[in-house]
């Protein structure tokens, strides 16, 4: 018969393999940043540098899969919910999009 402790290892590795441990994980970090966020205190006004540098950012996060490392981003920044629209990025950005094999996901590159 397992004991606790074996079940509880046996429990983790199999979550981990799966990676639903990473996720549990940091969607508890989420959770727990949203409950202590404290919403009446005004956040600083975005700028439009700002604006652009956290859509970047969100687009990486959200490429890789990091969706509530994205969602503390967001909150935290004051970051539109919605993401902007990624011709407007280019267009602001004087950047341009490659795409090797016609994926959504396409890289952005700023021109020199």
């Amino acid at each position: 018969m397992a004991t606790v402790t074996e079940l509880k290892a046996v429990l983790k590795d199999t979550l981990e393999k799966k990676g639903v441990l990473g996720h549990l994980k940091a969607r508890i970090r989420a959770e727990v940043f949203n409950a202590l966020d404290d919403d009446r205190e005004p956040r600083p006004s975005l700028s439009h540098e700002n604006l652009l540098i956290n859509e970047l950012i969100r687009e990486y996060l959200e490429f890789n899969k990091y969706k509530y490392t994205a969602s503390v981003l967001i909150a935290e920044s004051g970051q539109p919910v919605d993401p902007l629209d990624r011709q407007f990025l280019i267009r602001e950005l004087n950047a341009f999009e490659e795409s090797k094999d016609n994926t959504i996901s396409a890289v952005l590159y700023l021109k020199p």
